[in-house]
């Protein structure tokens, strides 16, 4: 094994670590994107946000519209008439003649090119159909999500050989069901105890594949399946690689089909490798690269989750308002009453803040296919599946006692049959899976402490010679003389003359003054608690919220500037478009607020000393 001054974690002091802890993070340190991240998130963190490529706020062309509307108009038309969302819910299956019909209309090669048999939308309008099929059925969702986000579309498209795309992309685009692969039952976000290994067979030409997969998602109907599978060297004992898997290959077994609270027609189960020999033709993004190929495709394939989830809180937010418009009590409609209309009011922000930050992170891949969105993607999953799930709790305590009934039954006493209990349930596996909310945020903090690694973190390396610190602590001297002081400055937004509509330039301004604090105060953990910062959690949270909340604040102001320049003044759209933006602005600045006053004022201590206990 490469020492730790051999590899990329000389960056962090990895001296104390078992030999465990060190694998685990020489694989991910190893399958980082080795590109400096310069987006507007990682500027948020650093107290240096750059607005411009999000100022004027990104617009479809004329004809990328004109393409989604034609095929969201069919699908919707699709739903509306054939799909049956309680139905699925309650028998466990989605009907193959509804598989059929969403085949033919092009529904699973969305963003595969035409040459290769898909329709070769945006991912703009990806995510707008992801938007449309969130507030219907979440079970259809993940289905198509699962195949075409980290199911074999998306790694081909980014990684495949001509040879591979042209064998496997029409298949997928025509309808054959695709899966990814890559927990198993002891492993989860740590692949370096992955156990399914990928031997090269004697011939020289095929890899030997055996070993087990948990939570398969597509799995049990899948015609292909990415596979991640260790192929170590003994340069590098961990190494993994992915491949292309046919189910119809002896040696390949769906052990169990897996059931679940929501989601009860999800296609999800235990998939089994039994000496499965693989052509080298198979390898996806080379030998050794697996790590690389699966990150790189969940930076993309994130988006989908956020965009299903801005479906999801428009339904609730419908639900809710038609609800509280018509229920009565105390003599007024029970939107009226304070408690009521503040749910709401969060409700409508929230959900307006989703769609914007979802509308930028797809432009910026539409921009640039290969864009390194790992940061943007990673905020948009944690902000978006977490305010989702807040929207649609608010739902279930508008709607009350008719919320938790089943629409079934609703429906039976002759009442609405609105799914706000099936939504909550197929909604609650959001901030879990595709990276869960606490992987997410040390995700996000890793990334958002790069720029800071890069610079000082060998000063403190213990694993380090003593020149070689003291070097380090010289040039981190010289940087920060200069960088820290610029961060008290008043200074306003960055925005290259960009058009901003006057009534928002006080939130971009505010923005900025907010992020410079954030950038202060994270150096200020830094130089206080040295390394001992990797091992606070749920400090770096803290950072990783302040951090999402303002580039969620960033991506809904710029947008609501850009739809407010388009309406001209003065339009009583632009009007309440403006008291949104405001609203939501103001909750933004007190949820900042909390967690900056939690940076210092927690129970932290208290509660590991206490769990600790309770572990032993």
């Amino acid at each position: 094994m490469n020492t730790p001054s051999d590899t990329n974690t000389s960056l962090i002091d990895t001296s104390k670590m078992s030999a465990g802890q060190r694998a685990a993070l020489e694989m991910a340190e190893a399958a980082r994107d080795e590109r400096q991240n310069t987006g507007l998130a990682a500027g948020i963190f650093f107290g240096e946000p750059d607005f411009a490529p999000l100022l004027p706020f990104p617009k479809q062309s004329v004809e990328d519209r004109d393409q989604g509307d034609a095929f969201l108009s069919r699908l919707k038309r699709l739903l509306d008439e054939h799909a049956d969302p309680d139905a699925i819910d309650r028998d466990g299956e989605i009907p193959n003649e509804l598989l059929r019909q969403l085949a033919e209309l092009g529904a699973f090669g969305i963003k595969i090119p035409i040459k290769y048999g898909g329709l070769g939308l945006s991912q703009t309008n990806y995510s707008r159909a992801a938007i449309l099929l969130g507030g219907v059925c979440g079970n259809l969702t993940a289905m198509l999500s699962a195949h075409q986000s980290i199911g074999a579309p998306q790694p081909l498209i980014l990684f495949g050989t001509e040879e591979q795309k042209e064998k496997y992309l029409p298949r997928c685009a025509m309808g054959e069901i695709s899966a990814f692969a890559l927990t198993e039952s002891d492993v989860g976000s740590d692949p370096a105890r992955m156990s399914t290994t990928a031997t090269l067979d004697a011939d020289g030409e095929h890899y030997v594949i055996n070993g087990e997969k948990l939570w398969c998602t597509n799995g049990t109907k899948a015609g292909l399946i990415v596979v991640m599978a260790k192929t170590p060297t003994p340069q590098k004992p961990n190494a993994t690689t992915a491949f292309i898997v046919e189910t119809k290959w002896p040696g390949v077994e769906v052990v169990h089909r897996c059931r679940f609270m929501g989601l009860r027609a999800l296609y999800n189960g235990v998939i089994r490798f039994k000496n499965v020999r693989v052509p080298k033709a198979n390898i996806l993004g080379g030998e050794g690269k697996g790590l690389k190929v699966a990150l790189t495709t969940l930076n993309t394939g994130r988006i989908t989750l956020p965009a299903a989830c801005a479906g999801l809180a428009k339904r609730c937010l419908d639900i809710s308002t038609r609800w509280a418009r018509k229920r009565e009590q105390w003599g007024q409609p029970i939107g009226k009453h304070a408690a009521i209309a503040g749910k709401l009011a969060r409700m409508a922000a929230n959900t307006f803040a989703i769609e914007s930050t979802v509308r930028y992170v797809s432009a910026l891949v539409d921009r640039d296919k290969h864009a390194d969105v790992r940061l943007e993607a990673a905020i948009a999953k944690l902000w978006g599946s977490e305010r989702a799930w807040e929207i649609v709790d608010d739902a279930m305590q508008i709607r009350g006692g008719r919320g938790y009934e089943t629409a079934d039954s609703l429906h039976e006493r002759g009442e609405a049959a609105e799914p706000v209990e099936r939504l909550m349930r197929d909604s609650r596996i959001n901030t879990i899976f595709e990276g869960s909310s606490e992987i997410m945020r040390l995700f996000i903090a890793r990334e958002a402490l790069d720029p800071h690694l890069k610079v000082g973190a060998a000063a403190v390396n213990t694993s380090l010679p003593l020149k070689v610190r003291a070097a380090a602590a010289m040039k981190a001297a010289r940087f920060y003389a200069k960088w820290y002081p610029l961060k008290w400055l008043p200074l306003g937004a960055k925005t290259h003359g960009a058009a901003t509509h006057p009534a928002l330039r006080r939130e971009m301004n505010a923005i900025a003054r907010q992020s410079r604090k954030l950038a202060r105060t994270l150096f200020h953990a830094m130089a206080l608690n040295g390394p001992k910062l990797e091992k606070m959690q749920l400090t770096l949270g803290r950072f990783v919220d302040i951090g999402a909340e303002l580039f969620v604040w960033s991506c809904a102001a710029a947008h609501a500037s850009s739809k407010l320049i388009d309406l001209g003044a003065n339009s009583e759209e632009g009007e309440k478009l403006l008291k949104l933006v405001r609203y939501f602005g103001k909750i933004a600045r007190c949820r900042i607020a909390d967690l900056f006053r939690a940076l210092h004022a927690n129970a932290d201590r208290e509660g590991y000393a206490l769990v600790k206990g309770m572990m032993e």
